[in-house]
């Protein structure tokens, strides 16, 4: 049962999801093809920064919590982390989008950016010589500048919003990830590559990360479902 952990952990991650999506009142089945599309998409470059990051010892990944099947130097549980979390999260975003007004949230657009990109370019100016930090920190900035500035989507408060609440499964996952409730971690950092501060056993990167990651989806996400012309 311990090889099967990290592959648990997707599952019981996306499986309520999953059911819900079909429910009637919902009809998220729907939209499983642009999902796919932006999840796929998204992953590309960011399974390219995750087996970059592997290969020069960044982080590194104990393979007794996964079924050993490894591929391009990462478990075939972390390739499917990144299309099963970021479905639960869009699922989520598309559940409370539907079913409550957020829209008065996009008048915080621009102090949700703003501050979100000061406190960010700090942090990764005050951490240069920590490679996780400052990745994170230029991606996370550049992905704002994009988003606001230049395409200027009206959504960035309400994703943040959900973010908020989908912190409570973030630590939830992210947490089993990094060690919590385990003999050792299934993903395991370089603390001379990232600040050392945790949340729990979490890296406060982790959450920027997962932040960033999950504005790419959603972006991608709302537009494939435009081009279906099916309404989000």
């Amino acid at each position: 049962m311990k090889s099967f952990t990290y592959l648990l952990v997707l599952f019981f991650t996306i499986i309520i999801c999953f059911i819900a999506s079909f429910d009637k009142r919902i009809r998220f089945d729907k939209h499983f093809i642009s999902y796919l599309k932006a999840g796929i998409l998204v992953a590309i470059p960011f399974i390219a920064w995750d087996v970059w990051f592997t290969a020069i010892g960044v982080w590194w990944f104990n393979l007794d919590y996964t079924t050993g099947l490894v591929i391009a130097g990462l478990p075939i549980e972390e390739w499917l982390f990144f299309i099963c979390i970021p479905f639960s999260c869009v699922f989520t975003y598309f559940c409370i989008d539907k079913f409550f007004n957020l829209k008065w949230l996009d008048g915080f657009n621009n102090i949700i950016v703003f501050v979100s990109i000061i406190a960010i370019s700090v942090v990764g100016l005050l951490n240069t010589d920590k490679m996780y930090t400052l990745v994170t920190a230029v991606i996370t900035v550049l992905s704002l500048i994009y988003f606001h500035f230049i395409v200027r989507i009206p959504w960035i408060s309400r994703a943040s919003f959900v973010f908020s609440i989908l912190m409570i499964g973030f630590f939830s996952v992210n947490g089993v990830l990094t060690g919590t409730g385990l003999e050792s971690p299934i993903v395991n950092y370089n603390p001379e590559e990232f600040m050392g501060i945790r949340k729990l056993t979490i890296p406060v990167e982790d959450a920027v990360y997962g932040y960033t990651q999950f504005l790419w989806v959603l972006f991608f996400f709302k537009y494939f479902s435009r081009r279906k012309q099916v309404d989000i």
